[in-house]
């Protein structure tokens, strides 16, 4: 056996199944969507107590202020849970970022809030794989690697509140996690077979106001601005310039009441996909351009709120090392690790454009996210913390450098 076998095999044997299930199915119970502050500080402490078993500085954080565009135009503040940082030997010649979030799509209200076993080894539950389980699988990957020692190796852990409604609140933390470090992981679950995620497209979100004039719409419409008309224009031109790098979906048009009135306030949500960088920087001339359009055509007034939050993900030669290097932990494990791109983001896109290599569906096996067939494929849970502890001690060894 050579040394490289003999460490892989004795950081496998220090893995606890039983644990890393007792605490996904823990975690999982809680309720904590994005906007139910009080689960996300339940959550919060939870790990905080759980992370608190790691080395190094935990502490929890406020992220920045971010904003909501209502219904009726109006702009408040949203509010968001604090977020989980562990900062590890930050002065050891490796450094490495690993991300995850406590936040999950179901809020406090939802139908879906117990766990159920579909067979054996197929958890059905609220954030089990997403991620829940992926927490676990990061705590039990590090629980090993201190335990096994590795001085070598300095990390940071971020765990944020607001993932899934787009990171508005740690994007800035994330960033400046990023700095310096030679490769990330983040825990998003894998496809049920295994498969990672690779290549990723980006995605944008914004709210265009329209505010037109109130008239009756018998007496005098001539009088009137409709805001409706003049916001479907914007979402027709929009979607009418959409091409095979740039998606984009015109979700919903919010205003307007009773049939008797010309409406003089609409919003219109919109989703732009691009594929590369250069598509970010049409769409937004296009937004302007249309935009001002509009407002002239219709007579209204025009305000655009949002931004391009995640931008898309390329696999650049970093990230191909980071990747190769996944799949040799994984060889010696017996598992054929496969990549491939995908249309969907995650931190992962912001943790790329911060300039680190990083593969970002490194948590369990499983699949039917964001549904009420969510599911965990429970043997994964092991299986996902060797390849994660395995990757972390080639690097720490300086296989990527």
């Amino acid at each position: 056996m050579t040394e490289r076998q003999h460490t892989d095999q004795a950081l496998i044997a220090r893995i606890d199944p039983a644990a890393l299930l007792e605490r996904t199915r823990s975690w999982s119970a809680i309720n904590s969507g994005t906007h139910n502050l009080h689960g996300l500080t339940h959550m919060a402490a939870l790990l905080a107590d759980a992370f608190a078993v790691l080395p190094g500085e935990l502490s929890l954080v406020d992220g920045d202020a971010a904003e909501s565009v209502g219904a009726d135009g109006a702009i408040t503040r949203l509010e968001h849970g604090r977020h989980l940082r562990l900062v590890v030997r930050p002065d050891a010649p490796v450094q490495m970022l690993f991300t995850g979030h406590m936040d999950t799509v179901y809020p406090v209200d939802h139908p879906f809030q117990t766990l159920a076993w579909r067979d054996a080894n197929t958890l059905n539950g609220p954030g089990v794989a997403d991620m829940k389980g992926g927490l676990s699988v990061l705590l039990e990957a590090l629980r090993i690697i201190e335990a096994a020692g590795t001085p070598s190796l300095g990390y940071e852990v971020l765990i944020n509140s607001d993932e899934e409604t787009g990171s508005f609140s740690s994007a800035r933390l994330i960033a400046e996690a990023a700095c310096g470090k030679c490769a990330a992981l983040t825990y998003e679950p894998a496809l049920a077979d295994g498969t990672l995620a690779g290549a990723r497209g980006g995605t944008g979100n914004f709210s265009v106001v329209v505010r037109g004039r109130a008239a009756h719409a018998g007496r005098n419409p001539q009088d009137g601005r409709n805001a409706i008309v003049a916001a479907s224009d914007v979402a027709l031109r929009l979607f009418e310039a959409r091409s095979p790098a740039l998606a984009v979906n015109p979700a919903r048009i919010d205003g307007g009441g009773p049939n008797n009135v010309v409406p003089d306030t609409a919003v219109l949500r919109v989703n732009f996909r691009p594929g590369d960088t250069g598509e970010i920087e049409r769409a937004r001339t296009l937004i302007g351009a249309t935009t001002r359009a509009v407002a002239e055509r219709h007579d209204v007034s025009v305000e655009v709120h949002g931004g391009f939050n995640r931008p898309p993900k390329p696999i650049d030669a970093g990230a191909a090392r980071l990747f190769a290097l996944v799949k040799d932990a994984g060889s010696a494990m017996s598992l054929d690790v496969a990549w491939r791109d995908t249309g969907g983001v995650c931190d992962g896109n912001n943790i790329a454009a911060a300039g680190v290599p990083v593969v970002d569906t490194m948590g369990v096996r499983g699949g039917a996210i964001h549904s009420t067939d969510e599911y965990l494929l429970v043997d994964s849970l092991a299986e996902r913390a060797a390849l994660s502890a395995l990757t972390m001690s080639r690097i720490a060894e300086g296989a990527l450098s």
